[in-house]
């Protein structure tokens, strides 16, 4: 058991980690927060008086925010959609036994790996140009029009490119899931006449709740600040149909040099980021106690 004496030495031994990790995260936080009541324009160098609010509401009332805050959700949701259910279907053909299974799983996770720039200008250069990209190609084949997807679909592109990067990852939390399934509970439930389907949603689906809540819950943290795809490949374009909010604050902070509205649009964006995540954390928490 550990004394009063051994417990004050660890707190002493980790007080310097833990100094260090709250200075790493909260002098930046208070630095965009003392910005963003600044008219800090770098075109003005030297003349930055206290604004109070006005950031905040030039921001919000910019007709760009309300694009951006839809795109956001659109990207998010689309994203979500698409991995989890694909994710389910690759984790429920990767459970069966196949020859060169190992090597397949390998391939199916390798997407995870690959930086969001590279994966962008991949799928830019040579997917979805309508010209030299292998999409383009088919479509002349088989004789229809190629899409211009950056010009046609663009936030659907996009949300394509990050599902392609993100689906190997909801296809690994779920596979682990459901080899955690007993095997004997599917077989009673077979023997009993159970179909395919009714095994899927009584018994498979229910066991992968808690692993489904999780991969939203870690996907939409890093999804609301999806940036480096739509860097490369639309510049947040055509028009402002693929701007989201962190791409907008980019725009306000280094391509206008408006450093006060930017740091205001990145205080609404920390906002808006805790309140999702509290609200999925209280949903796994019901998931988790269930």
């Amino acid at each position: 058991m550990a004394t009063k004496a051994s417990r004050s030495a660890a707190r002493l031994m980790i007080s310097p980690a833990v100094l260090l990790l709250l200075g790493w995260m909260i002098i930046p936080l208070s630095m965009t927060l003392y910005f963003s009541f600044l008219r800090y324009n770098l075109l003005m160098p030297g003349d930055n008086p206290f604004v109070g609010w006005e950031n905040y509401y030039w921001f919000v009332t910019d007709p760009s925010f309300k694009a951006a805050m839809l795109n956001t959700l659109l990207l998010v949701a689309g994203v979500l959609l698409i991995t989890v259910v694909g994710g389910i279907l690759f984790a429920l053909l990767l459970d069966q036994p196949m020859w060169g299974q190992g090597i397949i799983r390998i391939m199916v996770i390798a997407p995870f790996f690959v930086m969001p720039t590279v994966s962008g200008l991949v799928w830019k250069n040579m997917f979805m140009n309508p010209v030299n990209g292998i999409f383009g190609h088919i479509a002349k084949g088989l004789g229809m029009q190629p899409i211009d997807f950056f010009s046609q679909i663009p936030l659907l592109s996009i949300i394509l490119i990050v599902s392609w990067q993100w689906l190997p990852f909801a296809t690994l939390i779920l596979l682990t899931a459901l080899q955690s399934l007993d095997q004997e509970q599917l077989e009673a439930a077979e023997m009993d006449g159970a179909s395919w389907p009714a095994r899927f949603f009584y018994i498979m689906l229910p066991h992968l709740a808690r692993a489904i809540t999780v991969v939203i819950l870690i996907q939409t943290i890093f999804l609301l600040s999806i940036f480096a795809e739509i860097l490369v490949t639309t510049n947040g374009g055509p028009g402002v149909s693929t701007t989201n909010l962190t791409y907008l604050i980019y725009v306000s902070s280094l391509l206008q040099y408006d450093v006060g509205m930017g740091s205001a649009g990145g205080v609404i964006a920390i906002i808006l980021a805790n309140i999702v995540a509290i609200f999925l954390m209280r949903m796994i928490g019901k998931n988790l106690d269930a």
